[in-house]
Parts: structure tokens; C-alpha cells; sequence
């Protein structure tokens, strides 16, 4: 659960990238996954040092064979659906509303926070794997005070 929780926020993959994230797209000396995304684009996706223990720490508990890194017990990998029942039940021990926890919100909150901490829209849009950077912009939302003091302390007209 703990490795699960860590790509999803830490990451910010789809819920499909991370069922689906096939054991070879984890290497073991470069934090980066291969994330095959949306139309079979691929692209690399660094993983944070918290996400990397997790993962090492799972793959090194979970059971042998398969190809996945998330193996369903019925062969294949764990199911979107499954992830999101997953979730549901943690949010629920966790005293959280389980109707705003999903893999979706923790996508976002990557998103979010990444941007919130200077991130270029440009990367955030590679590292989300968006074709578009108006799809992109759809995870942004950022308040009009943070924008108004940010204009005001970068703008070279607002030191004069």
C-alpha cells in the first residue's frame, strides 16, 4: 500500500501506469521509471527517495514471478479498480471521506504541489505525461493572491 501511495503522489502517474508498471520499467540504480502513458507514448519518470524505499521495500517482500510490479493474485496485475478500493478503505481507516480520495486527487496533488513549488508548467506537463499543455493547465488552480504577490515581489516594475 505504502509503495502504491508513494508513485501515485510522488510521481504522479495515472492509475493505469501504476497497475500496469511492468517490472522491467523499475531500474535498480537510476530513480526513473519508464512509463509507457496514453497512445503508447513512453517517457521517464523520476521517483522520489520516499517512493524508492517503498518500491524496494515491496519488491523485495512481494512474491516472486509475474511480470508486474503490482501482481493481482489472479495473474496479470492489480486492477484499477481494485487500487480505488485500495484507497477507499485506507481513507476510511484514516478518518478521511473516502469520496475525495482517489488516484485522480492524489495525481492532482502532485500536480498542485509540484506547481506551488516552482515548478514550470512545461516540465509538469512531460512529467504528467500530457500531449497537451492545455491539459496540463486543467490541474492548475492557483489562487488569485498567491498570483497577485507573486507579481509583485518577481516584476521588475514592482521594485522601483
Amino acid at each position: 500500500m505504502l509503495a502504491l501511495l508513494e508513485l501515485l503522489y510522488g510521481s504522479g502517474l495515472r492509475a493505469t501506469e501504476l497497475v500496469s508498471l511492468p517490472l522491467n520499467a523499475v531500474p535498480r540504480d537510476a530513480p526513473f521509471l519508464t512509463i509507457s502513458g496514453k497512445g503508447g507514448t513512453q517517457r521517464m519518470v523520476p521517483v522520489s527517495a520516499w517512493a524508492t524505499r517503498a518500491l524496494t521495500d515491496w519488491l523485495g517482500a512481494r512474491e516472486r514471478g509475474g511480470r508486474f510490479v503490482f501482481p493481482s493474485p489472479r495473474g496479470g496485475h492489480l486492477s484499477r479498480v481494485r487500487l480505488f478500493q485500495l484507497l477507499r478503505d485506507l481513507a476510511l481507516r484514516a478518518g478521511l471521506d473516502p469520496e475525495k480520495v482517489s488516484p485522480h486527487v492524489l495525481r492532482h496533488a502532485f500536480a498542485t504541489h509540484l506547481l506551488e513549488g516552482g515548478a514550470d508548467l512545461r516540465v509538469l506537463q512531460t512529467l504528467l505525461g500530457h500531449a497537451d499543455i492545455a491539459t496540463t493547465q486543467i490541474y492548475t488552480h492557483v489562487d488569485a493572491a498567491r498570483l497577485v504577490t507573486l507579481v509583485n515581489q518577481r516584476h521588475p516594475l514592482a521594485r522601483s
